[in-house]
This record gives C-alpha cells, structure tokens and sequence, in this order.
C-alpha cells in the first residue's frame, strides 16, 4: 500500500473490462492480488474509471425548449478524415428515436441508446463501455507489438527511443525478447493443460509445510502463523492481514509501513456475505475444489473457511470507512500495533519484510480489525486457518493452471458476475494483460512508439494547463470559501504535478538500459508460465519493500502507459494521464477542441477537483495530511456536499431480491463532486481556448452548437453497460456512480449544459464550485 491514503482514478486501478471494486479492494473475487508494488502504488490514490450526445430543437418536437444552433457555412465544417470519424462516432452512439427525446431530462439515453443497441457484452464480460472498447483497442496493438518480429530500423517512428536517445540497440532487443517470452509461455495452452493443477499442487504443499497440524491450536503464538503469512506476502497476496509501504501522509517525502485488513476476504464485499444462498453456494464450491487439493482433510473443516471468511469481513471496515482517510490513517508504534493482535506477531512480519531496516513507527488502517483478529485467530480450528491459507493461494493462481481441480471455481466467479460460466477471453487478450501486469513498463516502450506522439503530448499539457488556471478562477469566485484557504488553495492548485503520456524516470522507458537495468532481476522463461507469474509478483514485492529508508521516489507512475484511466494521488498532490487514455475517441489533436476538451479535458478537470473534494481538502499545498481549512470552510463545504450525497443515493440499480438497491452517496461523494467539477472547468477553459481560435464544426452535426457538442463528447465516455450482478458488486464496492448515473447526475449539477440546451431550469441540482 503506497500509503494511507485513497489514489483514486476515473474509473478504477484495473483495466476497465474488469473494473475493481475500489483501488485497494477487489470488485471480482478471481482478481489475484497480483502486481502489489502497482496496486499499493495506487492505494492513496483517487482513480477516474474500481471505469457522452446532443440534441438541437430541430431533432426534437415542436414542444421542446431549445432553439436550433445557427447552421454553419460549408467553410466552417471540418471535412478530413479525422473529423468524419469523430463525428460518425457521436452519431453511431445517438438513440434511434433521438428527435423524441428531451436532453434535460433524458440526455443519457439521448446520447447512449445507439451505443447499447450496437454494443453485446461478450459471454466473458460482466460489463462494459466507451473505456473498455479503448482499452480493447489498445489490447489489439499490443498483440501485433507482440506477435510481430523486433521491428528494425527503418521501422522505427521518431517518436521512439532508437531515435531519441543514444540508447543500447542490443538492450531494445533483450528488452523485447523478455516481452514476447513471457508472452509465449501464457499461450503455451498445450504445456499450461499438460502441466495441469501441478503448479498449484506445489504452492499448497508449501503452505501445509508452513503451517503444519501436527499441534495444538494453542501453539499459535510461535511463528508458524506469522511465517505462513510471510510465505502467502512472497507470492504477493494477503493473507490474514495486508503490509506494504509507500509515502506517509502526514509526511509524503517520507516511506512508511502500513498494515490493513486484506483487500479481499473472498467475496466481492463484506455485504455479500449477508447474502445467505450465494454463500452457501460459494461454501460448497469451497468444498468442492479444496477436497480436492487437500483429501485427507475432513469436509466440515473445509467448509468452515467460509465461516472464517464471514468473521474477517464482518471485523474489516466498508469499503465507505476504507475510503475515508480520517478513519484509516492511524499512526502507532510497532510494539503498540503488535499488541492488539499478538498471535499474528506483527513484529516479526514486519521486521522480516524490512530486510534490516528499522521500523518503529507504522500506519494501520483499522486498529479493530486486528483487535477482532486476534479474538478469530482464537477461536478458529488450526486446520480451519491452514485450509483458508490454502484457499486464497486458489482465489489467487487458479487462472494460472488449467485443470479440472479450479473449474468449479472458475465458473463461480463467472457466475457471481453475470457471465457464461464457461466463458474465458480470448487468450491473447489474457495474455496481453499478463505481460502488462509483469513487464509493463518494456510494454509501454513499444506501445508509445506506436500510439503517441509529440504533438498528443503537448496538446495534453496544453489541456492540463489550461484547467489548472480556470480552476484557480473557480476558486477566487467562491465564496463560501474563505480567504485564508482560498490562497492555500490557490497554491496547492500551482503545485500540483501533470504527468502526461509517459514516464521519462524510474524508469524512463525511452532508455532500453535503463528499463533493462530495472528488470535485471526479473527472470522470464518462455516455457513456465506459471513461474512468470510468481517471479513478476516477488519482483514487485521486493521493489515496494526495498523503497524502505529511502526518500518517496516522486518521479514514479502507479499505471503503465497503455492503461485507460487516470489518477490523482493527494500525498504526491500530482495528476498522471497514461498516454493509454489519450486515444480516439476521448483525445484527437486532428479534431475540433471541443471533443477533447469535452471529454479528455473533462477528465483532467475530474482529477484535478480531487485536490479539494471529501478525501483531498485533508492534503494541504505540499501533500501533507493535515487540517488547512478552517471550521467555517469546512462547515459550508459539508454542507454543499450533502446535496451531492442525498442526489446519488436516489439513485438505483435492481437488487439480487429485484428490490431497488441504491447508490450509496457517501462512498461516491468524492468522485461525484469531481465529476461536477471537472466538467465545468474543462468547459471554461474550451470556451476561453475557442474565443482565442473558433473552432471548426463536425460533419453531419451541424444542427448542435459547439457548446453542445462539448457536453455530448463528455458523456459519450460513459455510454456502457452492465450484467445486473456486476451491478449489485459495484454499488458496494466501487467509489465510482454507475456510467449512467455519471451522466445524468453530472449533467443535472451543470448550469452550462442546462443553459446550452436552454432546460426550463438552469439552475444545478448541487454546486460546488
């Protein structure tokens, strides 16, 4: 865990086809907990995705409200073949009965219905939209990078590091040689299907090594329990508790331990295990798989890992409480956070992990949870705990092998989540997202080639900048705000970092030595692709802990460059725009601004609001975790921000007993008031841009006026759509409104959109700035 705080993103950590339920929780229980040093990178962060169409009066009935945008001269249409593209995009998306339909009140099916009809969910999706068909774009040019040769020469673009720097050209080729090895070994299906559950196999009888039953329940106290969970942290997963490090909020230059519940217990969310038939179903796929696995083992016992299960998420903190920063920064010395769950000795964990460096001073994210820890430790079967310990070495490595052992399983996570349980990817796709997982940053060398550019760069940071300076206008103009925070305000918005496109430093992906010297240690095969999972998840474990003593590494990125997404991160006060989420149809430097403004611009507003929303106003100019507003701000901030709660809850999805299930607005709170935010600042500083240089019109959608367009290509990013199971995990786990709710509830809280439109009401359901 990067720190105590909460990175959150546009739409989540992961990639968007399968979003997850919250940066450090898991919205699919088959989610390992792989690639830790990323994914505790990303703890403190606040992520855009867990994962945009107008009308005129003139498409509409006689009846509606709006007027027709004045029709442009053929000279003021855009006509290359960029802009037709754009523009066959938004129409693509329209609602067939578009003309019917009143932007103010139904602006989400006005702008998404064509894409809902046009779109299927594959039978190995539990949702999708805009930002997964980007993002399986981008799986698509990854494959050819992979399956094709080593590009020479005369193949390279400018844009690459064989023209950019003096680098090795023999390192270049080691470097991809290492990519496509591990490539190949994850579509070696023939050997991963003759291999069978062996691999597995072999982490099982580690861990029954580990922690063996010949003894009593109360011979815990010794270090078998701590050295198991030590085993379980050197494949990168959790066992009973989660450890990491990253910067300390309260002192961001500064790299502190943290101690938290696991991210995942097993089901989705601590609520599921409230469900009383999807448990029993889950206990007897439990039972089915470990029985298996472990014969010798009496089946009440293993069925009780389930009973452990609901005991660890009825003591973990909601996933609200996890996102709150008042509630999970809870500094305490190592001896303090020992004694409250003895039996795990903590200390020797912690001390085993330093590798020699002393710590004395750790964060945990919930002193209860270790308090009821250590009651359940108590209270559990020794052969109850090695079964669970068993159990999520299955959660983590069962799409890992191929056998008859994990399918139960396998279509129990499928099934939780809406899909054909027999469905799987495509395996490349699989396999693309294995190699980004492990090699990420050597693939993001090659995908930059391919899909970046100069001119995409700047632009970004043309964008980027501009936001930043009508957001400092946004905050002059409020007035609830006083004036002694408003000018720390001001400065934290100067000080925010905009990292764009790609990392030139820790590693700077365009030195194929440097990426080469940063995956020394890394050994890839390309036969054991089972072997390359374990080894890409000890060399992320062992880069996170090795940052221990040293200064907060500021120049690193928590996402690799193909990634469709977008943080915030309040300890670093920095917003990061992998060059992944700067593709068509969300970024074009060859079409109106509006487009981008509308919608890459909006996301760049969405990250920058962070910095003051519920979790970032407690991170002052510097990064520092403290109280820098004073009571009378505060006091009118809750208040305005209680209408962005009590709007989203009315807000639902159909519930697995068809009852409504609403959107919980407090876990939201932050992303919505981002969401409003973002939109409007983007849509300032368009305005500004195109009084500076008009803009040109789109083809086909003359009848919009270009401030319309703005707001259909803002929500064209959300057009999506969702298996109601996927839904339900969602609405429990996930920071992030449902798509369609960020449309209609972004678009009700903008005076812009109500008075482009010309909407009976202009003025916002809830305002912040």
């Amino acid at each position: 865990m990067a720190s105590a705080s909460e990175k959150t993103g546009l739409f989540g950590a992961h990639p968007p086809q399968e979003l997850p339920s919250a940066p450090h929780a898991r919205a699919h229980v088959h989610v390992p907990d792989r690639s830790q040093c990323r994914r505790r990178f990303l703890r403190g962060a606040i992520i855009l995705f867990g994962g945009l169409a107008i009308l005129n009066a003139c498409f509409r009935s006689t009846s509606a409200p709006n007027n027709p945008a004045p029709k442009p001269t053929e000279i003021d249409v855009c006509l290359t073949p960029a802009c037709i593209h754009a523009s066959s995009e938004i129409l693509y998306n329209l609602a067939p009965n578009f003309k019917d339909l009143d932007p103010c009140t139904d602006f989400e099916e006005l702008v998404c219905g064509g894409w809902r009809e046009r779109h299927d969910l594959r039978p190995d999706q539990g949702d999708a939209f805009t930002g997964t068909i980007m993002s399986e774009n981008s799986q698509l040019l990854l494959r050819h990078i992979l399956e094709a040769p080593y590009p020479k020469s005369s193949e390279h673009s400018y844009f690459s590091p064989m023209q950019l720097g003096a680098s090795s050209h023999s390192a270049d080729e080691e470097n991809f040689e290492k990519l496509t090895s591990a490539y190949k070994a994850c579509l070696d299906e023939p050997t991963i299907k003759k291999l069978g559950i062996s691999p597995l196999a072999k982490i099982v009888a580690q861990i029954k090594l580990s922690f063996p039953l010949s003894r009593t329940s109360s011979a815990l106290s010794s270090n078998v329990l701590s050295d198991t969970i030590l085993l379980l942290s050197d494949y990168g997963l959790s066992g009973l508790v989660a450890s990491g490090t990253g910067p300390d909020d309260a002192d961001p230059d500064v790299v502190v331990v943290s101690v938290s519940p696991p991210w995942s217990i097993g089901l989705p969310s601590k609520e599921r295990y409230e469900d009383g038939a999807l448990v029993e179903k889950y206990r007897g796929v439990v039972v089915e798989v470990l029985s298996q696995l472990s014969p010798e083992e009496n089946k009440d016992v293993l069925a009780a890992v389930v009973d452990l299960e609901k005991k660890l998420a009825a003591a973990s903190p909601s996933t609200e409480e996890r996102q709150d920063v008042t509630k999970y920064y809870n500094p305490m010395s190592l001896q303090d956070a020992s004694a409250l769950a003895p039996q795990i000795n903590l200390s020797h964990i912690i001390s085993t992990l330093s590798s020699g460096n002393k710590v004395d001073r750790l964060i945990v994210a919930s002193p209860k949870y270790l308090q009821e820890l250590e009651k359940i430790i108590n209270g559990t079967d020794a052969a109850v705990l090695q079964s669970y310990f068993v159990w999520k070495a299955v959660q983590a490595f069962y799409s890992y092998v191929d056998s008859p052992v994990v399918t139960p399983y396998k279509g129990f996570v499928n099934e939780l989540a809406g899909k054909d349980p027999n469905s799987a990817p495509e395996r490349w796709r699989t396999c693309v997202n294995h190699v980004d997982d492990g090699l990420g940053w050597i693939l993001s060398r090659f995908f930059v080639e391919k899909a970046f550019s100069a001119e995409a760069k700047d632009f970004g940071d043309l964008i980027v900048s501009d936001i930043k300076d009508e957001f400092v206008k946004k905050l002059k103009a409020t007035e609830w705000m006083d004036d002694e925070t408003t000018s720390k305000a001001i400065e934290k918005v100067h000080n925010i970092v905009q990292k764009i496109g790609y990392p030139t430093k820790s590693p700077n992906i365009m030195d194929p030595d440097n990426l080469a010297s940063y995956y020394q240690t890394l050994n890839i095969s390309a036969e054991t692709y089972f072997s390359n999972a374990l080894s890409a998840n000890a060399f992320a474990v062992a880069e996170e802990w090795s940052t221990l003593g040293k200064p907060v590494d500021r120049d690193q990125w928590g996402m690799t460059v193909p990634t469709v997404n977008a943080y915030y991160n309040p300890p670093g006060n920095e917003i990061v725009f992998p060059a992944g989420i700067m593709q068509f149809p969300v970024f074009d430097v060859q079409v109106p601004a509006y487009v981008s403004y509308g919608a890459f611009g909006s996301v760049a507003g969405h990250e920058l609001s962070h910095a003051f929303d519920s979790t970032g106003r407690h991170y002052d100019q510097n990064g520092n975790y403290t109280d820098w507003w004073t009571n009378g701000t505060v006091k009118a901030f809750e208040k305005r921000a209680e209408c962005f709660v009590e709007q989203y809850a009315n807000y639902t999805v159909p519930g697995s007993d068809d009852k409504p299930l609403h959107v919980n607005g407090r876990l939201t709170l932050g992303e919505n008031i981002a969401d409003a935010g973002g939109l409007s600042a983007s849509f300032q500083a368009w305005q500004r841009r195109a009084a500076e240089k008009p803009n040109l019109h789109l083809p086909g959608l003359e009848s919009f006026s270009q401030d319309q367009l703005f707001f259909v290509a803002y929500s064209n990013w959300w057009c999506g759509k969702s298996r109601p199971d996927t839904a339900i995990n969602r609405i429990y786990t996930d920071p992030h409104a449902p798509k369609w709710a960020r449309i209609l509830g972004t678009m009700a809280n903008s005076r812009e959109f109500r008075e482009s439109f010309q909407c009976e009401s202009k003025k916002p359901t809830c305002e912040l700035w």
